[in-house]
């Protein structure tokens, strides 16, 4: 990503900060200090989720609540400046997508910020050129646009469930860095986040969905199988993740099995890497074992639910 998209920033502070816990609980979530680097070492998936304390409802609500106040802040900045902002949330289902963005959008101007959920194509969506049918929905000048899941549905759901052939997930996996280089290089400021989940956890929100009646609209046909094809879903996650991480569109993971850590951490990491004035830097520093950028020894380090 150029360097005007993303802020360098101080040395953040220690993780367990602002996510609620004690210190005592938070030292034993980073694991044994290494003596060699004072820079937190991150620990596996099924680790940090069996360490995590869950935040306190009035220390979530307080953090929320800041967090927000940022991102209005951020929006007063973007559209003062014509700044055009892109945010992908991808991830297994139940992870936390729709969640994460209610709490994102919920104090913003719905004149200047879009939440972008496309059902499945239609016959002349699936005629045309892959990415055409997202294009429309892209920002413009003043703009915060959210995808609730995106073109990466082909290297996602479309490939395990076989709605694409090998040729076309294919011509994806090769068009889709390319197609993103243009975006970054017209002026759109892209941040791509995969919200990871374990099985256990995955399979647990979805019998609540299941049985909920407020929630009955989330359900489909998908759901029943996520489960059953967790490995094919992984296999899907690790590949696309090595092929679509660049340097000017790279992949941060989100480790999502505490809802509240995940939804506070995630808008710390957008917020830490806009440009926006009056901008709390203490407050935005992300705990690095819940958000973390994507690297090439994450998946043999088991930092993914697998």
């Amino acid at each position: 990503m150029k360097d005007r998209q993303v802020e360098h920033l101080p040395t953040p502070e220690p993780p367990h900060a602002h996510t609620g816990m004690s210190e005592k609980n938070a030292k034993r979530s980073q694991g044994p200090a290494d003596p060699s680097s004072d820079a937190p070492k991150l620990q596996t998936a099924s680790a940090v989720n069996d360490a995590q304390t869950s935040m306190a409802r009035k220390d979530y609500k307080t953090q929320l609540r800041l967090l927000q106040m940022e991102l209005v802040k951020l929006q007063r900045h973007f559209i003062n400046c014509g700044d055009r902002i892109l945010v992908i949330l991808e991830g297994r289902d139940a992870a936390g997508k729709d969640g994460s963005i209610k709490r994102i959008v919920e104090h913003l101007s719905p004149r200047e910020t879009r939440v972008v959920a496309l059902g499945k194509p239609s016959d002349r969506d699936r005629s045309g050129w892959y990415f055409q049918r997202f294009v429309p929905y892209l920002p413009v000048a003043e703009e915060l646009v959210l995808f609730n899941r995106s073109w990466y549905n082909r290297a996602g759901v479309e490939h395990v469930m076989g709605f694409c052939t090998k040729a076309e997930h294919e011509e994806f996996m090769t068009s889709v860095p390319k197609f993103e280089e243009m975006l970054v290089n017209s002026g759109i400021k892209l941040l791509k986040y995969y919200l990871d989940i374990s099985k256990k956890e995955q399979a647990k929100r979805l019998a609540d969905r299941a049985s909920d009646p407020l929630k009955q609209w989330k359900n489909s046909p998908i759901d029943a199988v996520a489960v059953q094809r967790w490995k094919a879903y992984s296999h899907a996650r690790d590949a696309m993740l090595l092929r679509t991480h660049t340097a000017m569109a790279p992949w941060h993971l989100v480790r999502t099995d505490n809802k509240r850590l995940a939804r506070v951490n995630l808008m710390r990491d957008m917020l830490s890497r806009l440009h926006y004035a009056g901008k709390n830097f203490k407050l935005v520093q992300p705990d690095t074992q819940i958000v973390f950028e994507y690297s090439a020894d994450c998946i043999a380090a088991k930092r993914l639910a697998s």
